[in-house]
């Protein structure tokens, strides 16, 4: 057919999404290796501008076998290949019509072979008249395997002391890997966590600038406090906590100079339905900083990079910040709408963000077509009901 040829590369666009018990395959920076289990299931992706139709061909070798047959499909459209020879070679698989622009979706499994593996897969060629978007930058395959992460940001007013924010995450979206982060800050963050085998609440103060390091003042009951290295080094409280998707949790930080020492304390809390409560977290001193709350923002990230194909979405709602001197609370009703260098450099383009039945949302992840262009603003309509909450009252142990 007539287009343009690309090459796209496992290394960098492909993920195990089917991985039976004592599965060995793994993607490398060569591509799909070890691969012997016929119920593994390999997914590449790309991503189609227009549409239009498309011609596939796998970059394969054998390895451990004379021969072997696979299976590959193509947007459910399935096709038969067989492999030969231990040199790569671009292997046809098939041309199908994509109806719409979005991504399509790759599949690779096993049949038949006569030796230890059924081959290794380095990349896909990909021809279609229509233009592409793929992972093509191999210094960033780790972060462009993650996915890419979204923002949304708050403008407060100044000498604004607290932040008030409520998060909800649909059913269904708490994928694992997931970091539904509430309230940022310049210099940290909060929010809630999926773990592999756990679920958290985090709080996260980097070190000083200047390199002078923040240390804990306080901390709540069972929250669990270390350094860490990471986003610049720093402080980082957690609280393992069994959060749910559908419920709403409200998160409030405290940002204040400390009076005399050059200094600045963090402090943040957590509601929980659960227990109908104000939860403690902790507070930290950073030195050689003088601020107030500045930088505020809510984000979305997935931070395992093996699970990237799997989506996550999130609702930010009823956004205040309490001024310095705890009388008066503003509301926050404009967000700006941004992407990290993975969304912008239009290595993912499974991104999206806006309004979503009164609040703020973010989703990404899972190779969904309609991304939503980034470094947008967008306006919540008020509700006009301050938070609830006496400040005064927060617990602090």
């Amino acid at each position: 057919m007539s287009g343009s040829t690309n090459t796209v590369a496992l290394a960098g666009n492909a993920f195990l999404t089917t991985i039976p018990a004592g599965a060995v395959e793994v993607i490398n920076n060569n591509g799909l290796a070890n691969w012997n289990n016929p119920n593994t299931i390999c997914s590449a992706y790309f991503r189609m501008a227009s549409a239009g139709s498309v011609t596939v061909g796998l970059n394969a070798r054998l390895a451990g076998s004379n021969n072997s047959t696979v299976r590959v499909t193509i947007n459910g459209i399935a096709f038969t290949v067989r492999l030969a020879g231990t040199t790569t070679q671009t292997y046809p698989v098939g041309t199908i019509s994509v109806t719409a622009p979005g991504y399509v979706k790759v599949d690779m499994q096993g049949v038949t072979k006569d030796g230890g593996y059924f081959g290794d897969v380095s990349s896909l060629t990909v021809t279609s008249t229509s233009a592409l978007a793929y992972a093509n930058d191999p210094s960033n395959y780790y972060w462009s395997r993650r996915g890419p992460s979204v923002h949304m940001h708050y403008t407060v007013p100044t000498n604004s002391e607290y932040f008030y924010n409520e998060v909800t995450v649909p059913a269904a979206q708490d994928a694992i890997g997931s970091y539904f982060m509430v309230a940022g800050f310049s210099g940290g963050y909060s929010g809630i966590q999926v773990n592999q085998n756990e679920r958290r609440v985090l709080f996260s103060v980097w070190d000083a600038d200047s390199g002078g390091q923040t240390t804990l003042v306080s901390k709540g009951q069972g929250v669990l406090d270390g350094r860490f290295g990471g986003e610049g080094n720093g402080h980082q409280a957690y609280l393992v906590f069994n959060w749910v998707a559908g419920n709403t949790y409200k998160f409030i930080t405290r940002i204040r100079p400390d009076a005399g020492s050059g200094a600045t304390l963090y402090s943040a809390w957590i509601f929980t339905p659960e227990s109908n409560s104000w939860r403690y977290l902790a507070t930290y001193k950073r030195p050689s900083t003088n601020t107030y709350q500045s930088g505020v923002h809510s984000f979305l990230e997935n931070f395992i990079d093996t699970r990237g194909y799997t989506g996550r979405r999130v609702q930010y709602g009823n956004q205040w910040a309490l001024n310095v001197d705890g009388t008066t609370w503003s509301e926050i009703t404009a967000g700006r709408f941004t992407g990290d260098a993975t969304a912008s450099n239009g290595q993912r383009m499974d991104y999206a963000g806006g309004l979503e039945n009164g609040h703020f949302y973010l989703r990404n992840g899972g190779f969904f077509s309609d991304y939503v262009p980034l470094n947008q603003k967008f306006h919540r309509p008020a509700t006009g009901t301050p938070p609830a909450v006496d400040v005064s009252a927060l617990p602090t142990q």
